[in-house]
């Protein structure tokens, strides 16, 4: 592969999201050298169904081609030695050829909840990592069996987005087992294919991607690719993996012993293991670093919910301040006491995944009076999503028996001075935010540069690349409050669960 030796210096990630691709050139020290970055629009509601959530799988390749050519105008291609992708995990498209047969199902997407309760199983938990959930693909892959066989049948084509990309830069139908054993069509122990989970879902393994170790080379930019991208034809493509696999290498998290959370789209935490192994209190993926697993907690609504929330909530009309929907409420949240003067927020707007898989679970508020402000519910939202944090990181720690004394933080939560500091004073431990606000792109930015021998392996890359930020302390009298309505918070669930089990029948 090119190196640092002919001109190419820097190495291409491309991280195609829920909300958007980002593309951003690094360089062997991981300072960002250039980026670009083109949205992508979801489509809720599909055809009716409650929880339906699409997208085009032609939006994510032109947004990919928007955000690269945004970075080539700024380095000049030859300097690019490589490109990675990292993506949304848990989404896919079935394919004719490169065209989908219908729009994409994404990892939010809960149409799937009879599946789940039909096929889900602790046999399917042991092979595949996963707890029964909506959220791996199988369950929706099985949904489309039930729904729309016809789609399945001529499918010559199933996969992930990362397999997705990498068939219109090279031309080559592989995917990382990093980025396939997000469809929970994957055995675990072998990280390959299993015909028995296949069969389960209705799919023929020979419609799958070829599952290929992360850090390989899968094939070189196309001619056609390189027209659509501005990359050099022969620029070589490397197995990436799924965001949160990468986001936990961006954040250092590549060797056992440390944990990291991202306060992304979905919140995630994790802790990298040699070996496998499964249980509820996580679910098992296999680590982007080419070898080893990464047990994840995680909980579907992390930024999603601030976005919805501002979206529909958020201030409106011309306010006189330069400021976003968001800026606005966090300086009127930051105001407030800890607590949000007595409201508590269930945050399972997308059902409730670690440790209680509940797609049926839905979110709540409590604790009402008319005093309350726009302000004090964003700043239960905050701190909702926080106490889940907060359980989510101390079952990893346990089953990793590794209590961490920090947390490595990232994600575009983390960005928040408020919400870092809440998180800080809901754990009690002191938040090291890392520097690098792309963090997932940094990951898949590691990968391709020691694939491209910028260093000689990955914890080398890790080192080289990756920067600490500031240290968020907590503050002693925030601890004390936030361990009082902790302990409130925990019995919220168990108290609702009925309610949420009939309300969730008449959701939108």
């Amino acid at each position: 592969m090119r190196g640092p030796g002919d001109g190419a210096d820097l190495v291409l990630a491309v991280d195609c999201s829920t909300t958007a691709t980002k593309a951003v050139a690094f360089d062997a020290a991981g300072h960002a050298v250039a980026s670009g970055r083109s949205p992508i629009a979801t489509h809720r509601g599909a055809a009716g169904l409650p929880g339906a959530h699409e997208q085009h799988a032609a939006d994510w390749w032109s947004a990919t081609c928007a955000a690269v050519r945004a970075v080539v105008a700024q380095v000049a291609p030859s300097r690019i030695a490589s490109v990675t992708v990292t993506h949304q995990r848990e989404t896919f498209v079935c394919l004719d050829g490169v065209e989908e047969l219908r729009p994409a199902i994404l990892w939010l997407d809960s149409r799937a909840r009879r599946e789940v309760e039909e096929l889900g199983s602790p046999r399917v938990h042991e092979v595949s990592g996963r707890p029964p959930d909506t959220t791996p693909s199988l369950y929706k892959i099985a949904w489309l069996a039930r729904h729309e066989p016809a789609v399945l049948q001529r499918a010559a084509r199933i996969g992930d987005v990362g397999a997705y990309l990498t068939l219109r830069l090279t031309d080559a139908w592989a995917s990382s087992w990093a980025s396939a054993d997000s469809t929970g069509l994957m055995d675990m122990r072998t990280l390959d294919w299993s015909p028995e989970l296949c069969d389960l879902a209705g799919v023929r393994v020979e419609q799958l991607p070829a599952c290929v170790r992360p850090g390989d080379v899968v094939g070189e930019v196309t001619a056609a690719a390189a027209t659509a991208t501005g990359l050099r034809p022969g620029t070589r493509v490397v197995a990436g993996g799924g965001d949160g696999q990468c986001a936990a290498i961006g954040a250092g998290a590549v060797a056992p012993g440390t944990l990291y959370l991202n306060v992304g789209t979905a919140l995630v935490c994790g802790s990298v293991r040699p070996e496998y192994r499964w249980d509820r209190s996580y679910r098992t993926v296999a680590s982007a670093g080419g070898s080893g697993y990464l047990l994840e907690a995680f909980l579907s609504s992390g930024t999603y919910l601030v976005t919805w929330f501002c979206d529909t909530f958020g201030p409106f009309g011309a306010t006189g301040v330069d400021l976003a929907p968001e800026e606005l409420l966090e300086v009127a949240a930051s105001k407030l006491p800890a607590g949000a003067g007595g409201l508590l927020a269930l945050p399972y707007w997308n059902g409730a995944q670690t440790p209680h898989w509940d797609a049926a679970a839905r979110g709540a508020v409590v604790g009402w009076t008319g005093g309350h402000t726009r302000a004090h519910l964003y700043r239960a939202l905050l701190e909702g999503i926080a106490f889940e944090a907060k359980a989510l990181v101390e079952g990893v720690a346990a089953a990793v028996d590794a209590p961490p004394a920090t947390w490595l933080v990232t994600g575009g939560g983390s960005r928040s001075g408020l919400w870092a500091q809440v998180l800080a004073d809901v754990s009690g431990h002191p938040m090291d935010l890392c520097a690098e606000p792309e963090t997932t792109a940094l990951g898949a930015g590691m990968i391709g540069a020691t694939a491209a021998r910028f260093h000689p392996d990955l914890t080398t890359a890790a080192a080289a690349m990756g920067r600490r930020g500031r240290t968020v302390l907590p503050e002693p009298a925030a601890v004390e409050t936030y361990a009082e309505l902790g302990a409130v918070h925990a019995g919220l669930y168990r108290a609702l669960r009925p309610a949420m089990a009939v309300l969730s029948t008449y959701s939108p």
